[in-house]
């Protein structure tokens, strides 16, 4: 199926560009998300008209997903979990634990945009995660993971 971007999207292409993507792909996520419209003529020539302000939008959107990296660089953000004598997690720290851990701590970060390459946290001590604010702007920041315990005593 041929789609029309409205946005950047990751590993796709950029505003205004024609790509070819799997239907289910652009049914169930890209047209519903507005990241996308099927690739018609109708739908063509009303992107041109709207070029300008989808640009405009996008420039936005960028400056405002910079400023808030800006904010988070090498920011270190502490989660308590239950765990073991050596160090092991009774279970692991995942996405929504460091997004809630933001939260707590007064910056807004939704649990989609916490980036784990590594997989769940299942030990104690400091790990690197990235934070996907934007599709060209990404920040590392630190969590350190200590045993509920601690925070107790």
């Amino acid at each position: 199926m041929e789609v029309i971007l409205l946005e950047k999207v990751h590993n796709l292409g950029k505003l205004g560009d024609r790509v070819k993507v799997r239907p289910g792909y652009a049914r169930n996520f890209l047209i519903p998300e507005k990241m996308a419209v099927p690739a018609s003529e109708a739908n063509v020539q009303k992107l041109e008209t709207m070029r300008a302000e989808l640009e405009k939008a996008q420039a936005e959107a960028l400056a405002k997903a910079e400023a808030r990296a800006a904010a988070l660089k090498d920011a270190v953000v502490t989660v308590a979990a239950r765990a073991g004598e050596e160090g092991k997690l009774f279970g692991s720290v995942g996405t929504a634990d460091i997004a809630e851990a933001f939260s707590k701590a007064g910056t807004e970060v939704e649990k989609r945009e916490v980036r784990m390459p590594t997989g769940p946290i299942r030990t104690l001590g400091d790990h690197a995660v990235e934070l996907h604010l934007h599709a060209d702007v990404n920040v590392a920041v630190t969590v350190r993971v200590v045993a509920e315990s601690e925070i107790k005593a």
